[in-house]
């Protein structure tokens, strides 16, 4: 049965699945989570937020005071995705989502390299948030009505629009995920993928047999090994995967997009000042590619007040904003110079000239038909 808090598959006995179709007939038997073992989490899991509501209430705002004073930021992250955050062959963490947490900690820090990358899981990541193992949560994760209101976490706005997809062999001939009747998917337990994996084919009465997995490594293991006739996820962590198959072109993702998946770093309820920072951080890259303020520029733009009075706010040559959020007048600057605007951040890690070859499609500034839009500097 499905939980309904953790959105978890559980069962008393171990489930054996047979694939689907395209493959021979094997059998897996994977065991799953018992409903006392989900009663277990769940446990866990609101102790851990009792525990973060307990402290939020004792010492209200405190998370920007924590940060300065052990002078890194705790970020968690994926335990591996590439382009979005992994750790290169020297073990420094880089990506989308971790070019946002070197923003954070530049703004606040003055220094971009002064994180703590926190591998999470989809099951870890809100403990380890509700607990204060982390600061905040840059994880692909999407912002949902009970995420924000249930868990008691706060969305600091949306750094990737997002949707569910499919992806499988070419070999299986599959054109179409409503083509998947009877097969094997992968996914990832603990995430909103779940639930609209059951949505979709419930809506086209069709049947599916899920095969748990916890992260995307784990994910790519089995697709790659035939445990699982396709896998779902948003649709940019299916083109990061397929990235970094052997061979990419012998795997299509389906047109299908199932679902809307708004994606984008969240912190504790409770601490409204430091999710000020975290939500400004973010809308200041976004505003410096509308602004044309980028990397390359920035340290000339700062050095002086320019003829744009919004340049001049955000960059801080001009008026007090960085006071209002408790950091230097600087703060969006070395945000800025950590990794670039938005756009930068995107074509580097993630854009049409990467390996992954993601267009901007929604992602593009409202300017360029998307959907990215900062509030004003002033």
């Amino acid at each position: 049965e499905m939980d309904a808090v953790t959105g978890v598959q559980t069962c008393a006995l171990p489930i054996c699945t047979r694939h689907g179709p395209g493959r021979a007939g094997q059998t897996a038997c994977l065991q799953v989570e018992t409903q006392e073992e989900v009663e277990m989490n769940k446990t866990v899991f609101f102790g851990a937020a009792t525990v973060a509501g307990l402290l939020a209430g004792a010492a209200a705002a405190t998370t920007l005071e924590d940060v300065k004073a052990r002078g890194k930021l705790n970020c968690g992250v994926t335990t591996g995705l590439v382009g979005f955050a992994a750790p290169d062959a020297n073990g420094n963490w880089e990506g989308f989502d971790v070019g946002l947490c070197r923003a954070v900690a530049a703004a606040v820090l003055g220094d971009a390299n002064a994180v703590e990358f926190v591998p999470t899981t989809g099951k870890t990541r809100f403990t380890s948030l509700a607990s204060g193992e982390i600061d905040m949560l840059a994880r692909n994760t999407t912002w949902t009505f009970s995420r924000d209101n249930d868990l008691k976490f706060e969305f600091t706005g949306i750094n990737y629009y997002d949707g569910q997809g499919f992806m499988v062999p070419k070999e299986l001939g599959v054109t179409s995920a409503k083509d998947l009747d009877g097969a094997t998917v992968c996914i990832q337990t603990g995430t909103t993928t779940e639930l609209n994996l059951a949505d979709f084919f419930r809506k086209n009465n069709i049947s599916y047999e899920p095969v748990p997995i916890e992260t995307n490594g784990e994910a790519q293991q089995q697709y790659l090994a035939g445990a699982c006739d396709a896998y779902t996820t948003d649709a940019s962590g299916l083109a990061a995967t397929r990235a970094t198959f052997e061979n990419p072109t012998e795997h299509v993702i389906l047109p299908e997009i199932v679902s809307k998946e708004p994606l984008g770093p969240l912190v504790r309820h409770g601490d409204n000042e430091w999710g000020d920072i975290v939500r400004w951080t973010l809308n200041a890259l976004i505003a410096a590619e509308e602004l044309g303020v980028s990397s390359a520029n920035i340290a000339d733009m700062a050095s002086t007040a320019g003829d744009s009075p919004e340049i001049n706010r955000l960059l801080g040559t001009e008026g007090n904003l960085g006071e209002m959020i408790g950091l230097d007048n600087d703060w969006a600057k070395n945000a800025i110079m950590a990794g670039g605007n938005y756009g930068e951040l995107f074509e580097k890690n993630i854009g049409q000239s990467t390996p992954i070859g993601l267009a901007r499609g929604l992602n593009a500034q409202w300017t360029d038909g998307g959907l990215l839009y900062s509030p004003p500097f002033r």
